[in-house]
This record gives structure tokens, sequence and C-alpha cells, in this order.
């Protein structure tokens, strides 16, 4: 029987059968309510053509909300012991999440990021819990679980004492802060890396795709529901070019096994690199709804804007695909597709129909990998292959 309390023992690199447990899920689901959070503000705000506050706020909420959910995935495929006193705390940080998701809406209306502090500060130092176990139960990686601790306890200080600086100091903090955050996995993973697994990172990271890509589903359903309630019937080719796009992201980023590479450097670009993926997904749910309040004349942009709502993450979605994935994996046709492809993107909104020529753009793409499977692969997938 699972016991109250047992002592952190790092897991195994190579466990056999590794997968997300039901602890993990349920955690990932907790953080749905936050990612909706932050797509709706950043539609909304679009809509009403507040675009560069729409930006930066999206992208420093976003921010929190991956960075958390980030660390907790990458120290639970180290140590996860699944006793009560791991799986309290783990609630704790879900708390935390729900906290943030709270703090979502004021942080993009009023620009107050008091509530989402808090929340993130909760999550964070419930991690410090989790990292001084690892301190007590893992001799062999004693000084990396140390550094994490003191890391992340000085950077929490320095959120919190964020709240008491002039508005106008608010951009330029947020920038210092994010990347201290960012810094202490480089550091603290110096003396020996933690035991991840790298299998079962790379499902966590999928499955965490998967709850953006129905995001941005559930986001343009709801666009076109609320078209069809009012009595608009002409929006279905609108939402069968938005599903396709949505289907296109779905297939591109699970065409290939994007296994998380085990060198430090590397596995630091890869693992940070998907906050764009994570991002860029979920902007294009927002963009899709931007587009359908454009039809229905709701939106306070010009179609040029509402194009490049969901041209511009899709094009961020395709360049770091390829330069995580594509080019690890492959040459040839497909690796020079993809930026193509997302430079194509970023010219549509120039023509009458942006979303149908993305549409039709990541149709192409999708097409091109199918016919060049195989044909290009690059030396590093060939040898996980015969591997």
């Amino acid at each position: 029987m699972r016991p109250f309390y047992r002592p952190m023992r790092p897991r195994r690199r190579d466990e056999p059968h590794r997968a997300a447990t039901p602890l993990e899920l349920f955690f990932d689901l907790c953080f749905v309510v936050a990612v909706a959070q932050a797509a709706t503000s950043l539609h909304h705000l679009l809509t009403e053509g507040h675009l560069a506050h729409a930006v930066t706020g999206y992208v420093m909420v976003f921010f929190a909300i991956w960075w958390s959910w980030m660390n907790f995935t990458w120290f639970a495929s180290a140590y996860d012991t699944d006793d009560d006193v791991y799986r309290i705390t783990t609630l704790v940080q879900i708390l935390g999440a729900l906290i943030l998701a709270a703090g979502v809406p004021r942080a993009f209306a009023d620009n107050d990021f008091t509530v989402i502090t808090y929340g993130y500060v909760v999550m964070r130092l419930a991690a410090v819990v989790h990292w001084s176990r690892a301190a007590v139960g893992d001799p062999a990686h004693r000084a990396a679980a140390r550094r994490y601790v003191i890391g992340v306890t000085v950077v929490q200080l320095g959120w919190l004492l964020r709240l008491l600086l002039p508005v106008e100091w608010g951009l330029a903090s947020f920038v210092l802060l994010g990347l201290a955050d960012l810094l202490v996995p480089a550091v603290a993973e110096r003396p020996g890396m933690t035991p991840w697994h790298p299998t079962h990172i790379t499902e966590r990271y999928g499955l965490f795709t998967l709850i953006v890509l129905g995001e941005a589903v559930a986001a343009v359903s709801l666009a076109i529901q609320d078209g069809l309630d009012a009595g608009e019937h002409d929006l279905w080719l609108l939402a069968v070019a938005g599903a396709v796009i949505v289907f296109a992201l779905w297939w591109l980023y699970f065409d290939r096994r994007n296994e998380a590479p085990d060198r430090l450097p590397y596995s630091l670009v890869w693992g940070y690199g998907h906050y764009l993926v994570f991002a860029a997904i979920a902007g294009v749910g927002a963009g899709l709804s931007v587009s359908v309040d454009h039809e229905r004349h709701l939106a306070h942009i010009s179609g040029r804007v509402a194009g490049y709502a969901v041209a511009v993450p899709v094009a961020v979605f395709l360049l770091t695909v390829w330069v995580l994935h594509v080019r690890r994996q492959q040459h040839g046709a497909v690796v020079v597709a993809f930026p193509a492809v997302a430079l194509l993107a970023l010219l549509a909104p120039l023509g009458p129909a942006p979303v149908y020529a993305v549409a039709a753009l990541l149709v192409a793409l999708v097409v091109l990998t199918i016919l060049f499977r195989g044909r290009d692969v690059g030396p590093s997938a060939a040898v996980a292959d015969s591997a």
C-alpha cells in the first residue's frame, strides 16, 4: 500500500514502461483553467484592438503558467515517490495554479499581477518542499537539489518584492526575474543532472501539447456557437478552416518521434523552447476566435490584423518545431519546407482570405511530410531508429 511518507529516492532513467501517473494527469487538467483564461483574455484584447497590451500580457501570463508546469514535470520525472506527502504537496501546487488562473483577467484588464504572483509563489514554494526532500533522500544529487532550493526561494522573494515597485518598472522587473527563474535549472544541474526519464518527459510534453490543442478547438467551437446562436449561419467554412489548422498543427507535432535530448545544454533548449510551442498553439485558438468575431463584424480591427492573429502564432509554431524537432531528425525538402511555409503564412494576411490560405499552406506541408517520410531522415534519427 502507498505509505504516508517514504524517503525521496531518484527514479531510474532507464525505467521500463514509465508513463504519466493519475496525479500528473490531474495536474495537467487543472492547468487547463489557466491556459483557457489566458487565451480568452488574449482573444478579447485583440478583438478590441489593444494589440501591444494583448501580446505583452499574454507572454507574461503564459510564462507563469508554463514555467510552473514545466518545473513540476521535470521534478516528477526524477523523484515521484507517490507517497501521501508528495501528493499533498503537489495538490498545493495545483491550488497555486487555480489562484494564478483567477488572477489572469485582472492582469490583462488592469495590468495587476498581484493575484497571479501569489498563485505563482505558492506553486514554486511547494516545489521547494519537493526539492528539500530530494536533497535529504538523494545524496548523489544533493548539490543540485540544494541549488534548486536556494535559487527558487530567492527568486520567489524577488517576485513578491516586485509587487512593491512602481507600475512603470513592471515589464523590466518581469524580464529580469523571468531570466533569473530560467537560470536556476541551468546552474543547479551543472554538478550532475537529476535523473529525469527522457521517454517520460517526452510523453508529458506531448500530453500538454494535446491540452493546448484541445483549448484551441474549444475556443473556436465557442466562437462559432455564439455566431450560430445569433442567427449567423455563414460561419461553417471558417469553422472547417479553423479545424483544419488545428488538425495540421497536431499532425506536424506528432508526425515524428520527438524524444527529449539527454545532454544538459540541448535538454534546456528543448524544454525551454516548448514555451513557444504551447503559447503559439493556444494563441492560434485565440486568433481563430478573433477571425470569427471579425466575420461577425464584432471586432474593432481590420481583416489584415485579424489574419495576423492566426498567421503569427502559426509561424511561431512552425519555426519552433523546425528548430527543436525537424532539423535534428531530417534533412532535405521537409527541413526547407517548414520555414518556407512559416514565411508564406506571414504573407497570407496580405491576401483576401488569410485563414483559408493558412489552412491550405498547412495541408500542403502535411502532405509534403507524408510524401518525404523516411527519405530525408537525418543522422540523429537514423541512429535512434537503429537503437
